[in-house]
């Protein structure tokens, strides 16, 4: 006869490790990877591979500076030099870049104590300190296809900075260009093609819900409309397929609860395309999903299920004391 254990729950194990996880976010995020490698060219391997070697490196150096067990290896640091590097235009400094990594780890991720202690994206956090502190390379993108482009090369206008400020009517790249990423802007961004086929593997392997993505997107479409956009050409222009899919998703600094990702997910929505609309920078979607990191532990408080079990309150009657 078998023994009665008793134990606390949980009472079953599951398969997936943060590394399973972190690995099917790579695999998610190699569409874009290679989407860029081939617009961007060989430039931009070295970007990606600069970051992810800071990130690591970092990762490694100030776990053991701290005297905490090494975490290198469940790959959130390859996660997290992979993810800025496809937030970084192609003809970015490599010094700058590795720079963004050591803030995104050291900063952002381990001096708050490391993977799931973080209460902002360390890779969007890391691009904006970059954005502050370098606005004019941060801002200086290279033409599709134009291989032999560095940081002295001549600057192309993103599809979202043409249609704000581009004087010439009809300037900006079509839907299609917008698919398949044949214009200027990040590494990442340009594609948005590849970002729906990583983003599609990561919900069929249910590694990411498509709640926060999708109410995100559908938010961006309809305030788009509304304020007489083009709404087809705010979903696939700028990095918005990017954050949508692999960074409002982060599951450390995004909800828990489905009200309270809906939540999110709208405030991330709307102020994205308010920044878009009245902001002096074209791009909102960095700021948009750190501002909403910030605020997830007031949605949380205030939109949670209820307990299970849990009978409802009752109202008090007028004049009752």
């Amino acid at each position: 006869m078998d023994k009665l254990i008793v134990s606390s729950s949980p009472h079953f194990n599951g398969r997936k490790t943060t590394q399973n996880i972190m690995l099917d976010v790579i695999i998610g995020l190699m569409p874009a990877a290679i989407a860029s490698i081939i617009i961007f060219g060989p430039r931009a391997f070295l970007v990606i591979a600069v970051c992810i070697a800071s990130c690591v490196l970092s990762e490694y150096l100030s776990r053991k500076a701290m005297k905490r067990p090494q975490t290198v290896m469940d790959l959130s640091c390859v996660v997290t030099g992979l993810l800025l590097a496809l937030n970084l235009p192609v003809t970015i400094d490599p010094l700058i870049a590795a720079f963004g990594g050591v803030i995104a780890i050291v900063v952002v991720k381990q001096m708050f104590g490391g993977i799931g202690q973080n209460f902002v994206n360390p890779a969007l956090t890391a691009r904006i300190v970059l954005m502050n502190s370098f606005p004019a390379r941060m801002t200086h993108w290279a033409a599709a296809f134009d291989y032999g482009a560095t940081a002295d090369a001549v600057t192309t206008a993103t599809p979202l900075s043409g249609q704000m400020y581009v004087n010439s009517p009809g300037s900006a790249p079509d839907y299609m260009q917008l698919l398949l990423g044949t214009h200027g802007g990040c590494l990442g961004e340009t594609c948005a093609l590849a970002i729906l086929i990583g983003g599609l593997y990561l919900i069929v392997r249910n590694v990411i819900s498509p709640v926060i993505p999708v109410t995100y997107l559908a938010t961006v479409a309809v305030f788009s409309a509304i304020l007489g956009r083009d709404p087809l050409f705010d979903l696939l222009a700028g990095g918005l397929m990017l954050g949508a899919f692999f960074m409002a998703t982060d599951y450390t600094t995004s909800p828990l609860y489905f009200k309270a990702r809906i939540v999110f997910a709208i405030g991330c929505g709307l102020m994205t395309i308010i920044i878009r609309e009245f902001g002096s920078l074209p791009e909102g979607v960095s700021y948009s999903i750190v501002l909403m990191n910030i605020i997830t532990p007031l949605i949380e408080r205030y939109v949670k299920p209820t307990a299970f079990g849990k009978p409802k309150e009752k109202k008090k009657k007028e004049g009752a004391a």
